[in-house]
């Protein structure tokens, strides 16, 4: 039944959130502000340099900042943290499963095309997924489902025969409005969310099995 498997990227597949994080907290720090754990929660998933990081700053001095020098600045320290990262644990493991079982694989990502597609070439994994869905393909990036409905259009399957695997509660909305079983995947950052809206939660993609997965996706679509 199952033909596809659908990923997010930033936080899933290479842990570009924790460095997004500490990237922020670094300029944070210099203006003395801090950031609670659940809000840097909120704002990942729904865009690769979310707007809430800018305006939870300007609330706090109470003034404009210039958002494009400090988004350079912010941008260049996450590319040097990222520079040699390796993919998140269970993710070769889990994607060269599915390719040997004959699955196709996409990406569903609120982030560009090119910021996917360059770190999936450096982690050797470029070539395992057969379509990416990015923010240049829609008008409007997660908790849409506009990114899934691409990415299952690219591979002409149905949600019932795909399984999405996010990591942000923005990503699970996305995922289950657009029909797909989903396997949530909290990391340290993304761990404050609430995922009560996912088919199944993952600490890690190396602590389950692709087959229990599968079943587990079969056993709710047969239901449905």
């Amino acid at each position: 039944m199952i033909e596809s498997l659908v990923f997010d990227f930033d936080g899933l597949i290479l842990d570009t959130e924790t460095t997004f994080q500490r990237s922020w907290e670094e300029i944070y720090a210099e203006y003395g502000v801090s950031v609670p754990g659940g809000a840097w929660a909120s704002w990942v998933g729904s865009a690769a340099d979310p707007p809430e990081a800018y305006e939870y700053l300007e609330r706090n001095l109470a003034r404009p900042i210039d958002r494009r020098i400090l988004r350079e600045r912010r941008l260049a320290r996450e590319r040097e943290l990222l520079k040699d990262r390796p993919a998140m644990p269970g993710v070769d493991a889990l994607t060269a499963d599915a390719q040997r079982r004959g699955l196709r694989l996409a990406i569903a990502s609120s982030s560009e095309n090119s910021w996917v597609s360059r770190h999936l070439r450096r982690l050797g994994l470029l070539d395992r997924f057969e379509a990416i869905a990015s923010a240049d393909d829609v008008t409007t990036t997660k908790p849409a489902p506009d990114l899934y409905r691409t990415a299952l259009a690219r591979l002409g399957v149905r949600p019932e025969q795909a399984i999405a695997f996010e990591d942000s509660s923005h990503g699970v909305a996305a995922a289950v409005a657009a029909g797909l079983f989903c396997v949530a995947v909290p990391n340290r950052v993304t761990r404050y969310s609430a995922f009560d809206a996912a088919d199944f939660v993952l600490q890690s993609l190396a602590d389950c099995s692709l087959d229990e997965i599968l079943r587990a996706a079969e056993a709710v679509y047969r239901h449905r």
